[in-house]
């Protein structure tokens, strides 16, 4: 497996998983017009966050895309530095429980020890979640005191 930064040409299979995404994990059907704009409109400027693809396959054979997430920085003025969110993480289904998201989130972590002004990796997970819960607890990540609020425009 070889773990990757997401480019331009990369956009359909993104925009893809991130529909299969809201289906699964929340029941929602987005307007793939709009995902897709969106995953461009982040791959085109990566201030706002960057995708990063786990591929199988080797030199030999056809490369497939198995698994991503998405990083996007949030400045914390409490510790001088950025946490990193992890968001938009997707493994299809053939491909889950061979320790995908595993590899995607030790990538991050190298990532970040060698960025230098990341103070921590925060995540998000639908509270009905249980498969995504238990990954990432044996990860090591730890449930917070806060909640999330939302306003939709």
């Amino acid at each position: 497996m070889k773990i990757r930064k997401a480019v331009l040409k990369d956009a359909a299979v993104v925009t893809d998983f991130n529909l299969k995404l809201a289906h699964e994990s929340e029941g929602l059907k987005l307007d793939a017009k709009i995902v897709g704009k969106g995953v461009r409109g982040l791959l085109k400027n990566p201030a706002r966050g960057i995708y990063l693809l786990a591929e199988n396959g080797s030199a030999r054979s056809k490369k497939e895309i198995i698994g991503q997430l998405m990083l996007t920085p949030e400045w914390s003025d409490w510790r001088n530095g950025n946490f990193w969110w992890i968001q938009s993480v997707y493994v299809p289904k053939e491909f889950r429980g061979r320790g995908i998201f595993r590899s995607l989130y030790r990538h991050v972590i190298q990532l970040a020890r060698r960025h230098g002004n990341v103070c921590g990796l925060r995540l998000y997970v639908e509270k009905q979640n249980e498969p995504a819960l238990r990954t990432y607890k044996k990860l090591g990540l730890k449930e917070t005191c806060y909640r999330v609020f939302e306003t939709k425009f």
